[in-house]
């Protein structure tokens, strides 16, 4: 998992935002990178992409998770553009939705069914954005699991718009469970 600000320009609870990611990623059991950018200043070009690359490069990741290039915050948008170049090899790519999303239209649908609240528990870690600022809207969250779920014909789903995505039959990527395909080799 790579961060690729410690959030210094955000709000602030108790915990740094710094221990938050920690913590976030101690919970998911995540390897956590942390990118050396300014919160807010996110630079487009070639040192972004670089911080991507050698993340992917180090955790031979073959699923890329980023965020969805249309985004109000200007640093995800940043970071999904340096993903997007860095990733360029990678024959699986999906971009997510945030609450700062817009104009998202999924074509993937992962079955979260028994995952949502461990989802709400991860984004709980991160108690500046929740708890203290409302940044973060749980009940929002589950419901728009509720709502990409009925749009995929399941109960509960994660949505992603598709950058690139390549099925290995041989591997096997069809019948494994859901949670191994969205743990393994996230970034």
């Amino acid at each position: 998992m790579l961060v690729m600000t410690p959030g210094e320009q955000g709000p602030q609870a108790a915990k740094s935002r710094v221990n938050e990611q920690e913590e976030a990623a101690r919970l998911l059991g995540a390897e956590l990178f942390w990118g050396g950018f300014q919160d807010g200043v996110i630079p487009d070009g070639s040192r972004c992409v670089q911080a991507v690359e050698s993340v992917i490069a180090a955790t031979r990741a073959d699923i890329i998770y980023t965020h969805s290039p249309n985004d109000t915050h200007q640093d995800h948008r940043s970071v999904a553009a340096a993903s997007l170049a860095a990733a360029r090899r990678a024959t699986r790519v999906l971009t997510y939705e945030a609450p700062s999303s817009r104009g998202f239209v999924p074509q993937m649908f992962l079955d979260v069914e028994g995952f949502v609240e461990q989802k709400l528990e991860l984004i709980r870690a991160h108690e500046s954005q929740v708890l203290k600022n409302r940044l973060v809207d749980l009940e929002a969250v589950a419901a728009q699991a509720r709502y990409r779920g009925f749009q995929g014909r399941v109960h509960y789903a994660e949505a992603f718009e598709i950058e690139r995505f390549v099925w290995d039959l041989s591997a096997g990527a069809i019948v494994a469970p859901a949670a191994e395909v969205l743990l393994e080799g996230v970034v």
